[in-house]
């Protein structure tokens, strides 16, 4: 039960022959004997859920159904607000910060009927590293290979059945890392689809609030549920909320998917080079038609993110930093302190090569629905708790070549599972779309997800157990 998907789960409790009190308490009882090895949960919200469970089911027994996520335990990322819980952001800063107020994220799946199981682990601030004074997530594939950074408990919990879908946000890639480390969904919508308020921030020109599921379809039930204007965030879009699933099942034939061998091979894994290809193929048997486009080298436009993002984060944190700066971890800390030495003059010529960047994606998808790439250049690599405690390290450009171009320009993306290494450790796809083309992506990514079983597979969490 703890792998099946929210469609499966929603039929059965619509239907009323699963109640939602028995799904949090299993799922409760499944964190209990998983986490403490998996580290994936800041804060267990377990008298609220069951709460919550009892009001679900009184509700759904009265003929009061609200919805495909009522009685659906689900989690979310340790940046959402959530009134009288603590809300941390993997800062030691902000361990005592308990909100009086939800995010609007959080107020939409409670008003969907959804039961939030807790707050998912994150590397410090949503940026890079961890800080010390808090566990790191362990991939569940691999105990000492990379949980993809930011969004880290996300991926963990979502991949190992301990929660059947969750929040991340993503400002560099802190969806799509997690989500292709740990071989899971990850829907990264339209920038201004989904609302930012009451979410802290890192960088907010480019922060986005998604899904991570074990299905599209998943995802796209998720984004249904947390989309839409927000009069309290001024920068949310002022469209309606689609269906995002009305196109599910329907056939790819005219869909244009646009392909740039160069941008999707050049310096990647091999392996992960292989499972694209065959991806891409599977496609175009589906019925889209194959468009070869061609894109300028992109790393010298992914420079120009950290300097945006670290100057940002200095904004963000202004009531910490530099005040309480040896409060902060090491590898945070460095980030803050390189955002507090960027110029204006730094920082406009960054946001130059942003717009150029921007201009270039224009251009290369005018004539395409969806281009497609790897979620990230290689699989999970080697970790150490150390490395990632910190002091920063920077980034090649490659690491981020295939994400952060869609946060500059906030176009939408979704990444899923397409193939295994030979050391058994997950590759991801990435679709990326024109903005507000969500239903799309859910189209395209269901009928690549009818027609291969990559994400059927789950990780052996006794391997998890053993290493500890």
């Amino acid at each position: 039960m703890h792998f099946n998907t929210i469609v499966e789960v929603a039929k059965l409790i619509q239907s009323k022959q699963l109640s939602p009190i028995e799904l949090t308490q299993m799922q409760l009882e499944r964190i209990q004997q998983w986490d403490p090895h998996l580290k994936s949960y800041a804060t267990l919200m377990a008298g609220q859920a069951m709460d919550t469970a009892r009001q679900a089911e009184a509700e759904i027994m009265s003929g009061h159904y609200r919805g495909p996520l009522h009685g659906v335990p689900i989690a979310v990322k340790d940046l959402c607000y959530t009134r009288g819980v603590r809300t941390m952001g993997g800062a030691q800063v902000k361990v005592d910060h308990v909100p009086n107020h939800d995010a609007t994220v959080v107020q939409k799946l409670a008003g969907a009927g959804a039961i939030l199981l807790g707050k998912l682990n994150l590397t410090e601030g949503a940026m890079g590293g961890y800080n010390p004074a808090f566990p790191i997530p362990i991939n569940p594939w691999h105990p000492e290979r990379w949980t993809g950074s930011s969004s880290s408990g996300s991926g963990v919990a979502t991949a190992s059945g301990i929660c059947f879908g969750s929040l991340g946000s993503d400002t560099g890639g802190s969806i799509r890392f997690p989500s292709a480390a740990c071989g899971v969904v990850g829907l990264k919508p339209t920038w201004g689809r989904v609302s930012r308020y009451g979410v802290l921030a890192l960088a907010e020109s480019m922060d986005h609030i998604g899904t991570m599921t074990r299905s599209v379809a998943d995802a796209g039930l998720m984004l249904h549920a947390i989309a839409g204007p927000d009069p309290n965030d001024p920068t949310t879009l002022p469209h309606s909320v689609p269906e995002m699933l009305d196109k599910l099942g329907q056939e790819l034939t005219g869909i244009r998917i646009g392909f740039d061998q160069h941008y999707a091979t050049s310096d990647v894994d091999p392996e992960l080079v292989a499972a694209v290809g065959d991806s891409v193929d599977v496609l175009v048997d589906l019925g889209a038609e194959l468009v070869e486009i061609e894109l300028p080298d992109i790393d010298p436009f992914v420079l120009a993110w950290p300097v945006l993002c670290t100057a940002e984060a200095v904004l963000a944190h202004q009531a910490t930093y530099p005040l309480q700066r040896e409060t902060y971890g090491p590898w945070f800390r460095g980030w803050l302190d390189k955002g507090a030495n960027v110029t204006g003059a730094d920082y406009a010529r960054a946001n130059n090569l942003r717009v150029a960047c921007n201009g270039h994606f224009q251009r290369a998808i005018s004539e395409i629905d969806i281009l497609v790439c790897p979620s990230m250049s290689a699989p999970p690599h080697p970790v150490t708790a150390e490395t990632l405690y910190g002091p920063m390290t920077d980034r090649p450009p490659k690491f981020q070549r295939f994400t952060v171009p869609f946060n500059y320009n906030g176009m939408p993306t979704l990444s899923l599972p397409c193939g295994f290494t030979s050391d058994h450790l997950p590759l991801s796809l990435q679709l990326v779309g024109k903005h507000l083309s969500e239903p799309l992506l859910c189209q395209v990514g269901h009928a690549y997800q009818q027609a291969s079983t990559w994400h059927q597979r789950h990780p052996d969490l006794e391997r998890v157990r053993t290493a500890n």
